[in-house]
């Protein structure tokens, strides 16, 4: 999963070296919270118009997530 979110990032931005993703432990709702760090110029591209593209992201990350029976939640920080 975290490779997945790294990979999609990795081809939306222009400073790719400056993408990591850190994962919390699942907590009490039994979600896995993914935060998203990108470099301060690129964090618009994640996120998109409107926060059109962070919503495909979060979307890809809970298909993949249904698929291992496991709740996510994506942070862009």
């Amino acid at each position: 999963m975290k490779d997945l979110l790294i990979n999609m990032a990795k081809g939306l931005v222009d400073h790719p070296e400056a993408v990591s993703v850190d994962v919390d432990d699942v907590n009490e709702e039994g979600v896995v919270v993914y935060h998203l760090h990108v470099s301060e110029d690129d964090t618009g591209r994640v996120i998109g118009k409107q926060g059109k593209i962070a919503k495909a992201i979060r979307t890809v990350m809970r298909s993949a997530a249904n698929r291992q029976n496991v709740k996510v939640q994506v942070e862009i920080d």
